[in-house]
């Protein structure tokens, strides 16, 4: 854990005690603050009480004399509209955080590496974690992977923070810098939370708002949002763009043509591996991936050799294309982390004679940007809300 002392002897407020709001009411007890805590589920409230925060139900207890309201990113903050407790703190003139503001306000001289986008900042963030430990890094991955900011273990100015952002977390986000930001991509998604795409957008981008010309932007250019995204801070950011893609080459970036990684990062190219060789990788998706965590790996010192001896050791991650098993001939994957179209998408483009199970609660039923793919799919089983509407869609 890392103790936040930045507000010894203030008293703040924590609104929802999931995993990161209870890491962060302790995280602030420890660094000495005065922490007082609710959240609306009666068994999270147990479960914190169990380990010493002391509960106070703002919405009648209101927000006098605290300092700042630090929230859980799974609490509406604007859309579709504030939660009562953001707009009681809101209307008292309370700054309004979240946990890994705290961290970036509670380390001093670790690098900070943020990583968003709509999909594939799970694999980035795990890949860079991976290359950099491979390499004898010092480094902490977490936040909206794995651990919570809070929970993860103090580095000295060596170190380096790796850090999932989400854009309810980057929502949350105020004075943090992020030495390296990696944006991966876009696509429409949690437009309900941020009121539309532009919000969304807008929330993402967070991440590169107080960079300083020392710092660097590892941004994808394969879809219209994030090239225009690459060209803007190109021509207005203060610290260096580094694109990736994965349909043609880059000057100065990391790119990969018919498989194979290339790096012009140091203003020539060099040839440095075969993705296909890499099982744990598949898909042009994760070559995407695989580019912004060697371009961001680079970017932090890593050699070409050492970086490319990581992405071969890469195991993968859970519920991402993982493969469970082979039976008679027939490969069991598991890609239950692809939430939205977009995702979908890209994981059926990797397969053939495919038996699709999908379904769930919808976020959209926009499915027509799956025609090009369902050539490939055999057989469809729908299960959840959306089964009838995407089977009326499908058929």
């Amino acid at each position: 854990m890392i103790p936040v002392t930045t507000f010894a002897s203030e008293k703040i407020a924590v609104f929802g005690l999931g995993r990161s709001g209870l890491c962060a009411a302790l995280a602030l007890g420890a660094g000495g603050a005065n922490v007082v805590a609710w959240d609306d589920v009666v068994e999270r409230r147990t479960a914190a009480a169990a380990r010493g925060v002391h509960l106070v139900n703002f919405a009648s207890a209101g927000f006098s004399g605290v300092h700042c309201l630090v929230l859980s990113p799974g609490v509406p903050l604007t859309h579709p509209a504030p939660h009562p407790v953001v707009g009681m703190a809101l209307s008292s003139g309370v700054e309004v955080l979240g946990d890994v503001e705290l961290l970036a306000r509670s380390v001093s001289g670790a690098r900070m590496v943020g990583i968003t986008g709509t999909n594939g900042k799970s694999t980035v963030t795990a890949l860079l974690g991976h290359l950099m430990r491979s390499a004898g890094e010092s480094v902490q991955v977490g936040a909206n992977l794995g651990e919570p900011a809070l929970s993860l273990e103090p580095l000295d100015s060596s170190g380096t923070f790796v850090l999932e952002l989400s854009s309810y977390q980057l929502d949350l986000v105020k004075t943090a810098t992020f030495n390296v930001a990696v944006w991966t991509n876009l696509s429409p998604d949690h437009l309900d939370r941020h009121g539309g795409i532009e919000g969304y957008i807008d929330a993402k981008k967070n991440i590169f708002a107080r960079q300083n010309d020392t710092c660097v932007a590892v941004v994808s250019i394969d879809d219209p949002v994030s090239a225009d995204l690459a060209d803007q801070l190109s021509k207005s950011g203060p610290g260096r763009v580094i694109p990736i893609s994965c349909k043609g080459s880059v000057t100065g970036g990391v790119y990969v043509v018919d498989g194979q990684l290339y790096d012009d990062i140091d203003g020539y190219c060099v040839e440095v591996a075969d993705l296909q060789n890499i099982p744990t990788l598949p898909g042009q998706h994760n070559w995407q991936n695989a580019a912004a965590a060697f371009a961001a790996a680079r970017v932090c010192g890593l050699s070409i050799a050492s970086a490319v001896g990581g992405l071969a050791t890469y195991t993968g991650l859970p519920h991402r294309l993982e493969e469970i098993a082979v039976i008679d001939g027939i490969r069991y994957i598991n890609d239950s982390k692809a939430t939205n179209i977009s995702a979908a998408t890209r994981a059926l483009e990797c397969y053939s004679s495919i038996y699709w199970i999908a379904g769930g609660r919808a976020k959209d039923f926009a499915l027509g940007s799956l025609d090009h793919v369902l050539s490939r799919v055999a057989h469809v089983f729908l299960i959840g809300e959306a089964a009838g509407p995407f089977s009326e869609i499908l058929r």
